[in-house]
């Protein structure tokens, strides 16, 4: 495995805990490319990508170019064995690609063709699926659309959401990895192309996409929910105060009252009115403040009777 120095490029949580792995793996991580340091939470500050952050602790030389495509001369000097890339963050050129010995490669969070583009996991909780995983592909200049050399299937369980569907998709690209690499490395993988006719596309989530509609059925609002928590979270208003959710439970087929209507806001229970029946609301906050509990936020503020919208 150390005979074959990679160029590593993620940005990422996910991207950072794949690294260290290979790493300690034995795999032989030459240099790392992630996205530049950008401004962070509310108090401005500027902060390295969780990838710049874990190649500073493994004392891997790191490249922050604002753009790889005009800016790979540091690759073109040290001619790695492989290009490997976990969601990095920018579509690289045909003439990037072409930079490595090997053909190169990139771990993405489907099950391909299902969920090209940027939110796999976002899309796959969305859809209500029950099944996604990873897939060890070939880069092409099209987006995510490179013959498949290896899979990894993950169970979606009823309680995930985005962020512990995210930890579970780092698990998994890191097995995958670890199995697949030594494979590709000594010319044992097969490659195959994706079928077309089954492709589907999971672009960028939409600020817009982030307000949850009342217009959904149960499922389709706590799959909505569950698909954008912890961040960046799904929200209603109260008025014109912004309400995240976090997390949501179908309870019934009742219609009790208008749709919006908080039906019920007592102990531990806050339930909201949906076209097709009841979905309680079960972490929650108001802006500033932190993420409640429904019978905690029950002791502060009674939504009971309020419309939210």
């Amino acid at each position: 495995m150390g005979q074959q120095r990679i160029a590593f490029l993620g940005t990422p949580e996910i991207s950072a805990f794949l690294l260290e792995g290979l790493v300690k793996a034995g795999f032989d991580v030459a240099l790392v490319v992630t996205k530049e340091d950008k401004v962070r939470g509310r108090n401005g500050k500027v902060e390295e990508s969780p990838v710049a952050k874990a190649a500073r602790r493994l004392s891997i030389p790191c490249h922050k170019p604002h753009r790889l495509n005009r800016e790979h001369e540091f690759l073109l000097k040290e001619k790695c064995d492989l290009l490997l890339t976990f969601a990095y963050g920018q579509i690289l050129s045909a003439e990037v690609l072409a930079l490595s010995r090997l053909k190169p490669l990139n771990l993405h969070a489907s099950l391909l063709p299902r969920y090209r583009g940027a939110a796999p996991i976002q899309y796959a909780l969305r859809s209500g699926d029950s099944k996604t995983g990873v897939t060890l592909m070939e880069m092409v200049k099209e987006m995510d659309a490179g013959d498949i050399y290896a899979q990894k299937e993950i169970v979606i369980a009823d309680e995930d959401n985005a962020s512990t569907l995210s930890e579970k998709v780092a698990r998994t690209a890191l097995e995958l990895a670890v199995e697949s690499l030594p494979l590709y490395f000594d010319g044992l993988l097969i490659p195959r192309r994706q079928d077309e006719s089954l492709v589907s596309f999971a672009p960028s989530i939409k600020k817009e996409e982030e307000k949850l509609s009342l217009a959904e059925g149960k499922r389709d609002f706590v799959n909505h929910v569950r698909s954008l928590s912890l961040v960046p979270g799904a929200y209603l208003l109260l008025g014109e105060e912004i309400l995240k959710v976090y997390q949501a439970r179908a309870v019934s087929d009742e219609v009790l009252a208008p749709v919006g209507t908080v039906v019920r806001a007592r102990k531990k229970e806050i339930l909201l009115q949906l076209s097709d029946g009841l979905v309680a609301l079960e972490r929650l906050q108001r802006p500033g403040k932190k993420i409640l509990t429904a019978q905690e936020f029950n002791n502060g503020l009674s939504l009971e009777g309020k419309v939210l919208a």
